[in-house]
């Protein structure tokens, strides 16, 4: 192989690198909501991870709005030290049986709301709900955000996957595993995008090695050098400097 397509391989393989890590990168970088606990007909912790995706500012504000088709009769929120905790109940449409007891209003949205500082640029941070009852006979839960930052920029999580594909803002979505005599914890949209962020991480740093690899190599190729003249015919020497 050429040292000039060594060279073209190598930053190939470098370039396709840093794509992977770029794409790990934005997949990582959705407001999501996972739980250890969540089954069908129980109480669950939610916990909604916020990245702040801004260079220069900081998320000062989140705002997680609850199901009022499946509402919860008890909604417990985290009481995070520099954040104001806000949950606001409305009015249902209709009356709704949760359990035991039937909801004619329930708590729709919780605020948290930074009182200094917020979550820094490239950090992130996370809120925890404790809700019940999960509704029965559902297989998700879909909790929209809205995520406000120093700068006044207000991003809105709430699109939801159609025909297979993920959105540019995806609203958090909590998988409910079906309901069995021995407890299964949640599946989410989070732990999906931790597995193919660590294997973009995995792929991107191994196409970086291997270009880097292939450009030592390259620059370690050592450089021709002139062929010997081979002696006139009849002109060998034997021991000692005798002509044969």
């Amino acid at each position: 192989m050429s040292r000039k397509l060594v060279l073209r391989v190598a930053a190939i393989a470098a370039a396709s690198a840093l794509v992977l890590v770029g794409a790990a990168n934005s997949a990582s970088a959705h407001v999501t909501v996972s739980s250890p606990d969540a089954k069908p007909g129980g109480y669950a912790k939610l916990v909604f991870r916020v990245p702040t995706e801004s260079d220069t500012a900081s998320t000062t504000k989140l705002v997680v709005s609850l199901p009022k088709d499946h509402p919860f009769a008890h909604v417990g929120a985290q009481v995070k030290d520099g954040w104001k905790v806000v949950k606001t109940t409305e009015k249902l449409p209709a009356p709704v049986k949760v359990g035991d007891v039937t909801l004619s209003q329930a708590i729709t949205t919780v605020t948290w709301t930074a009182e200094a500082g917020g979550v820094p640029a490239d950090d992130f941070d996370e809120f925890a709900l404790s809700v019940g009852r999960l509704p029965e006979g559902v297989d998700s839960l879909s909790f929209p955000a809205e995520q406000t930052y120093s700068d006044g920029e207000v991003v809105k999580w709430s699109q939801l996957a159609a025909d297979g594909s993920e959105p540019e803002h995806p609203a958090p979505t909590l998988k409910l595993a079906a309901a069995s005599a021995t407890p299964v914890a949640a599946s989410t949209d989070s732990a999906a995008d931790g597995g193919a962020d660590t294997t973009a991480r995995l792929l991107g740093g191994a196409g970086l090695l291997l270009g880097l690899l292939g450009l030592a190599l390259a620059l370690r190729r050592p450089k021709p050098t002139a062929a010997a003249t081979p002696a006139a015919p009849g002109r060998a020497d034997g021991p000692a400097g005798e002509k044969l």
